[in-house]
């Protein structure tokens, strides 16, 4: 359905002002074959901003067209973007970006916003290689003055703006936009809650794209908006406000609560008024002659904190991301006409599938299993769980916080709770992690996926560093997969482990192809595998680099070095009696880790040099992420910068051992990975 152009019947006085020269006219101006024409002539919000609003529809239409074919080629976040478009245009032409602020929560939703604001000639360059980032982010453009990627986050760093704006006696906007997803998250409330309670000039728009909270009724709906958001309304409550004060404490009380119930009869914006924020709406938020006048209203309001209740679809304007909003939430490259995606042949099941199968075997012999997800059931593998296992299976939306405790809490019942959640979201609760289930010795069993690097989706979204914030904490195992079968048997090793918390982390994408046994077997806690043995140099490989490591083993004894590469799989207990045979009959120790510094190889040296392993003259060299935040990029080039793959890690190991020939080839290696050459 297209957006309407023609409002509701309403008095003149809340109608936008329109200028007087026609759409037609205008558009007669424009000599040009362009599919874009008006949205040629905008190259930041400026240019917007220079046009009428009847100019808008047409505009809002071009942006539309620009955000499909350009996610067509790159691939990337579409569903959200499509229903943001009119919003995104009307926050632009309203407010004067970028000394008004704007903040995208989550930031998926910001491609049309990167069309508006000088980004449009390198948007078919969104996460790639040097290119531009997924998420808003700040070192990117002074429209993006909050770089966000996890959700729930934007009214938090609004509210701090504002506070910083009224510090410095400044006078600008501050618009955090949310989605209903993200609100289901307890920052949201814990930022609005504050917010209402500081009576800061703070504006939230609620994007509500589920018609979770409460759909717009018509005219009706958008003449309330217009009438609540306006300074006449807002005149006569400030009126009856301090008429409302001259009475006893108890009446002004009353009259507050009966103006406030009034209007959330009318609206549906109890909750917030509750919370301290002015609630207007629901509003349509594809029709323009309904955002504009309520955006002008509440740019102009002096008074604060204002949420709007904007609805939208998610997919609008794009018919097959319309009809399945959730597989077009995310997407690969895509033919525009058939909306088919292009996606490259499987040649191995990917880990989270090799999960979640192999949870299902043991759930179907274990009743006592149980599965958690934070609004990620599709992403965790959980989707085909929850199917067979419906009662066994919690969603308990974007809450990771509340995931873990909750998790906690069925331990302590006898169940075998496996709580599946990606590592960079895990960060969001790990104060749960350590006070509610490590301390209390609970079994809960965390899958973690998306451990390491995540190529296109970037810094935000690497699972860098659940190694070590995980290992530092007592009686704590945590394993990492070489392999999917592997995999299978850290899953079976997890349902066994009843007395202690467990962790095992596995990365993106695909296996390697290895043959899966029927069903995983559980290992011995703390026990590594040599893979191959040798005697001057040893290659100490946690999870999915063991590859990488086998080859490098081979480049080096085509160098005549004999090698042994072993299969650490357990970060935490360490394999003590392997490492210090290793340490004692090798001249050169290289570990090998997806993971950040102060990791495996950082415990693996403090296990070396306690124990005197290293006083005879054991060379050890350890090989982990960057000591930075890398950059979006294809995952192979990613790894060679990270120094991870096999020509580096061989590299490693020869100038342990004096090769300073090895550092030549090292640095061009290097230099293959910058932006550009991958």
């Amino acid at each position: 359905m297209r957006h309407c152009n023609h409002g509701p019947d309403i008095p003149v006085r809340y109608r936008p002002r329109l200028k007087s020269t026609s759409q037609s006219q205008r558009r007669a101006r424009v000599t040009t074959t362009s599919k874009t024409p008006l949205l040629d002539r905008i190259k930041i919000p400026a240019d917007l901003r220079a046009h009428d609003d009847d100019d808008l529809p047409q505009i809002t239409d071009e942006l539309r067209q620009e955000l499909i074919e350009a996610v067509s080629i790159t691939g990337g976040h579409l569903g959200a973007g499509l229903g943001v478009v009119e919003l995104t245009v009307a926050l632009h032409y309203v407010f004067n970006t970028p000394d008004d602020r704007i903040i995208w929560d989550v930031g998926h939703q910001a491609y049309p916003h990167k069309i508006l604001t000088g980004r449009r000639d390198r948007i078919r360059t969104l996460r790639q290689g040097g290119g531009l980032s997924g998420f808003t982010k700040r070192a990117e453009s002074e429209y993006d003055p909050f770089g966000t990627a996890h959700s729930s986050t934007s009214i938090s760093a609004g509210l701090g703006m504002a506070v910083g704006r009224d510090l410095q006696d400044k006078k600008n906007n501050v618009i955090a936009v949310i989605g209903d997803g993200a609100m289901s998250a307890g920052m949201a409330y814990e930022a609005m809650n504050n917010a209402g309670s500081m009576d800061s000039r703070l504006i939230v728009i609620l994007n509500d794209n589920d018609m979770s909270i409460a759909p717009p009724v018509g005219a009706m709906s958008a003449y309330l908006a217009r009438l609540i958001s306006g300074g006449t309304y807002r005149g006569f409550r400030h009126f009856a406000k301090h008429i409302a004060e001259m009475f006893p404490k108890s009446l002004e009380e009353k009259a507050r609560r009966a103006e406030e119930y009034a209007r959330g009869m009318a609206t549906g914006g109890t909750l917030f008024e509750e919370m301290g924020f002015y609630y207007v709406g629901p509003i349509d938020g594809h029709n323009l002659d309904h955002l504009l006048p309520v955006l002008r209203n509440v740019r102009d309001a002096d008074e604060g904190p204002i949420l709007i209740h904007v609805v939208t679809q998610k997919g609008k304007g794009y018919a097959p991301a319309e009809e399945s909003a959730d597989k077009y939430h995310g997407v690969s490259k895509f033919d525009v006409i058939t909306g088919t995606q292009s996606k490259p042949p499987s040649n191995a099941p990917s880990y989270t599938s090799v999960f979640a199968k192999s949870l299902m075997k043991h759930a179907e012999k274990d009743d006592k299993i149980v599965a958690v997800t934070a609004a990620m059931p599709d992403g965790t593998g959980l989707g085909q769980f929850a199917k067979t296992f419906p009662d066994r299976t919690f969603d308990v939306g974007i809450a990771e916080q509340h995931a873990v405790p909750f998790a906690a809490g069925m331990a302590t019942e006898g169940l075998k709770p496996y709580a599946a959640i990606y590592s960079t979201f895990l960060q969001r609760a790990y104060d749960q992690v350590v006070h509610d289930v490590a301390i209390q010795k609970l079994p809960v069993r965390f899958a973690i996926d998306r451990a390491g690097l995540v190529g296109a989706d970037g810094p935000t979204h690497a699972g860098s560093f659940d190694i070590t914030y995980l290992t530092c904490l007592p009686d704590f195992v945590v394993m990492a997969a070489a392999d999917e079968a592997e995999l299978m048997h850290m899953v079976a090793t997890s349902v066994e482990i009843d007395d202690r918390p467990s962790a095992f982390r596995y990365p993106r994408g695909e296996g390697i192809g290895i043959e899966l046994p029927e069903i995983g077997a559980p290992l011995e806690i703390g026990k590594g595998r040599v893979m191959r043995e040798g005697t001057t140099v040893a290659l100490v490989s946690l999870g999915c680099r063991l590859q990488e490591t086998m080859k490098a083993a081979d480049e080096l004894a085509a160098q005549g070095i004999s090698t042994t590469v072993v299969d650490a799989r357990f970060a935490k207990p360490l394999d003590e009696k392997l490492l210090a045979r290793v340490a004692r009959e090798h001249e050169v120790m290289v570990t090998v880790e997806e993971g950040s510094v102060g990791g495996f190889g950082a415990h693996v040296l403090e296990f070396l040099s306690n124990n005197g392993l290293m006083d005879r003259g054991l060379k050890v060299r350890t090989l982990t992420l960057p000591d930075t935040f890398q950059d979006h990029d294809k995952p192979d080039a990613m790894y060679v910068a990270a120094g991870l793959t096999a020509p580096n890690i061989a590299a490693t190991a020869l100038t342990a051992l004096g090769h300073e020939s090895a550092l030549v080839s090292l640095a061009a290696e290097r230099a293959n990975a910058l932006p550009g050459k991958s």
